[in-house]
């Protein structure tokens, strides 16, 4: 049902719009903060977890092990963004939402108590199963519920609450992570079964177990939409339209659709694990050569003829501080694109938003890779750069359950966002290597992939545009 109201008078997008329609945008946003957060706060605490994880014979392949829980990340997303589709075609939406985040919830705790390497990256892979089935399936129930003119706009306020997840982790990686009363808090602590000072990382992942509370209003508050209700009638009616069948996506109508689904979701996967999360670290250089700078010139005095200087040690909570600022400032430019995306899509259509956002992003990652900025400059840049590098990624929540009718929509969007980060996990473990084996920085891998970004221009040459069209009928 397109829930139009019956009248000549052209609306606004947001007029209209019941008080039911509203509570299915607000949770439905929630439950997908919360699945950034979980994911968002290993980023922020894997310059702290990992080292404690890794003996220190084997400290040199450190950067390959967070890229193997990052693709682990990836891998475990896709499959439950998969399977949790197609479970929420055949049983309904809230059920399998519910599910969903009972899942990462549960394992984003648990994984506090990891005490090896690949302990985290098991936790992590059972943890993105749980994200990536939440996201398919809201995204889905946010198109279904509202009005064909309001679902370019508030899929991009759907997808543009996700900033809320990295502002969490943001202030765990502040406020517990590098926190001095934290960590000396732990160290006072008469405990045997961990080592005192990983205290402050676990707390953060020990917080994953919140939005399990969000069920609760799940099952209290939202109901299946109707278009889904009728698409299970019609499926116990007619064998051929069945509800969450995989084989669907890939015959004659809708392989295509699935190709360009599947294919910008792996760019924009890979870039923002290959691209985006190492903006921070950009902010966190230039810290350490100012800070090094300053420490420097506060060691010589009138007196010193010598002109030399002992070794500078910078302070690391101040040093966790400024990536923490990297982190936020370039999420805030990524809330501020993932607002912005759904107007434009609705403006120019879905294609040309699409391709402005990527030439752009790769364009802007380039010069912050390659630039030499002050910290005060980077905090500006690195808005802009957040904006163009995930700004896009509200086109998924919009996109993607337009190209596929309701009995499949499900599978479809789990599908196409999730099979991307299984093309993109091989990117996380390329990129390990690079660092670990060819003696890349993290901001020259950064840099290198950037170029990625062009390829969505090849998809969207074969991508079919939305914008006007009816359910399941293409321009």
């Amino acid at each position: 049902m397109d829930n139009e109201l019956n009248t000549t008078e052209p609306l606004k997008w947001y007029q209209g719009i019941t008080r039911y329609q509203w509570i299915v945008l607000v949770i439905a946003s929630l439950g997908w903060v919360f699945d950034v957060f979980e994911g968002q706060i290993f980023v922020a605490s894997m310059n702290e977890a990992m080292p404690s994880l890794v003996s220190t014979a084997d400290a040199a392949r450190i950067p390959t092990y967070n890229n193997i829980a990052l693709a682990a990340f990836l891998l475990g997303g896709a499959v439950g963004g998969v399977f949790f589709g197609m479970l929420s075609d055949r049983i309904g939406r809230t059920k399998t939402m519910s599910i969903t985040i009972l899942l990462y919830s549960l394992f984003t705790c648990v994984s506090a108590f990891s005490q090896e390497w690949w302990h985290m990256a098991a936790f992590r892979f059972l943890v993105a199963m749980g994200v990536g089935g939440e996201w398919a399936i809201a995204s889905a129930m946010v198109n279904e519920v509202f009005p064909r003119r309001a679902r370019a706009h508030v899929g991009g306020l759907f997808h543009a609450s996700s900033v809320f997840g990295t502002y969490l982790a943001v202030m765990a990686g502040i406020f517990l992570i590098g926190n001095e009363s934290i960590q000396q808090w732990a160290e006072g602590l008469d405990v045997q079964f961990v080592e005192k000072s990983t205290i402050p990382w676990r707390l953060g992942f020990v917080l994953g177990v919140i939005p399990a509370l969000l069920i609760i209003w799940i099952r209290l508050s939202l109901k299946e939409p109707e278009s889904w209700q009728q698409a299970r009638e019609k499926a116990g009616a007619s064998e051929g339209q069945a509800l969450g069948k995989i084989g669907d996506l890939f015959n004659d109508q809708f392989l295509r659709r699935t190709v360009v689904g599947v294919s910008l979701a792996a760019i924009g996967m890979a870039t923002f694990w290959g691209v985006h999360i190492y903006g921070k670290n950009v902010m966190k250089n230039a810290a350490f050569d100012e800070l090094t700078a300053v420490a420097a010139e506060q060691q010589i005095t009138p007196d010193d003829q010598s002109g030399e200087i002992e070794s500078v040690e910078v302070d690391k909570n101040e040093l966790k501080f400024y990536e923490m600022m990297g982190m936020l400032s370039a999420t805030t430019g990524a809330g501020l694109g993932l607002l912005m995306f759904g107007p434009l899509c609705q403006r120019f259509g879905r294609r040309p938003a699409f391709a402005f956002y990527h030439v752009v992003a790769a364009g802007i990652s380039l010069l912050v890779f390659l630039g030499s900025f002050s910290t005060t400059l980077l905090y500006p840049l690195l808005i802009v750069f957040g904006f163009f590098t995930v700004g896009m990624h509200a086109g998924y929540a919009i996109y993607f359950p337009e190209l596929f009718p309701t009995r499949i929509r499900g599978t479809g969007t789990g599908f196409c966002f999730n099979a991307g980060r299984i093309l993109a996990a091989p990117m996380l473990i390329l990129t390990g290597t690079m660092q670990s084996k060819w003696a890349l920085t993290e901001v020259e891998v950064g840099a290198v992939l950037s170029v990625l970004f062009l390829l969505a221009l090849v998809v969207l040459a074969f991508a079919p545009e939305t914008k006007d069209a009816a359910e399941g009928e293409l321009a």
